[in-house]
């Protein structure tokens, strides 16, 4: 079977480790059951020459222990990644190896959803307790807007249609920065007054996204992350200031970082490269990025994981 996993975008600027974007760009995983117990690793694009080549793949690891966590055992595998998703840019690569390797458990384990295809909820659920956060697993696992939380013991999401007068455009850099690296700069404490800026710019957020896209550079506001990230990454804050400043364009970090989302949107009509609002936009955003940014603009991936055939 293949799975297409596609690319997130987190935080959005102030829903941290809660709000997600998924994004049409994929990361492909074709998976063979063996007759022997061997696990074969093939990897093409993003990645190749660096990531292992054996069980401690990624995708392998989180498929074991999706078999694992279902009592079974898992099968011997050959595995062929063509990766399309950046490593270490904030774009959820991990998540889309992560999803990847949980959902052709599922399909192998029998385990399909109401409408027949995967059974995105088990898959949420084990892939978000992999990943230790939800917020790139969401959207990976069901597409479009996700929030993601976590009552109790358990994973919780809901995911929204976004407005088609939105369309993200992504600055990717040639250079990475680990999760990790991000995550250790990030105080243990916040002032009252910033954790409550922070909730109301989340909250019109998801009404910006979802329906009123006029209020998407008042949304994109943050206090909790982007400024304490700013030693391990000052290109990219500098570019976001560069973007919101001078062109009033509501950039903000791409997850951990490095990369910059943009939400460009259109007053009327379906957003795309097409509309001369777009087009303009494009511009400014190349014009400030210069020539050692990726400036891609892409579509919102409305599914979530997906395979092309039937699921087993």
């Amino acid at each position: 079977m293949t799975v297409h996993a596609p690319a997130t975008s987190a935080n959005l600027g102030p829903g941290y480790d809660a709000l997600g974007l998924a994004l049409n760009l994929y990361n492909e995983f074709e998976v063979r059951v063996r007759d022997d117990a061997r696990t074969t690793v093939h990897v093409e694009g993003e990645g190749a020459g660096e990531v292992p080549l054996d069980e401690r793949h990624l995708v392998i690891r989180a498929l074991r222990e999706a078999f694992d966590r279902a009592g079974e055992k898992a099968p011997g595998l050959d595995l062929v990644c063509v990766n399309r998703v950046p490593h270490s840019r904030g774009l959820g690569s991990s998540s889309t190896a992560i999803v990847g390797g949980v959902t052709v458990a599922a399909a192998l384990l029998g385990r399909t959803g109401p409408d027949g295809g995967p059974d995105r909820d088990w898959i949420y659920r084990v892939a978000a307790d992999l990943e230790g956060h939800p917020d790139n697993v969401a959207p990976c696992v069901y597409g479009g807007y996700t929030v993601a939380y976590r009552e109790g013991q358990e994973w919780g999401a809901v995911s929204g249609a976004v407005d088609p007068r939105i369309l993200p455009v992504v600055c990717v850099p040639g250079w990475r920065l680990s999760t990790e690296r991000a995550r250790s700069l990030l105080p243990e404490t916040v002032p009252h007054t910033d954790a409550a800026f922070n909730a109301g710019r989340a909250a019109l957020m998801t009404a910006a996204v979802c329906g009123h896209p006029r209020g998407l550079y008042a949304a994109t506001r943050d206090r909790l992350h982007e400024s304490y990230r700013a030693p391990a990454m000052p290109l990219t804050l500098g570019l976001v200031s560069d973007l919101r400043e001078h062109e009033n364009l509501p950039a903000v970090v791409s997850g951990a970082g490095p990369t910059v989302l943009v939400l460009c949107s259109v007053t009327e009509g379906d957003a795309d490269t097409e509309s001369p609002e777009i087009a303009r936009q494009l511009d400014s955003i190349r014009g400030r990025a210069g020539k050692d940014w990726d400036v891609r603009p892409l579509h919102v991936e409305p599914a979530g994981v997906w395979t092309p055939s039937p699921h087993p």
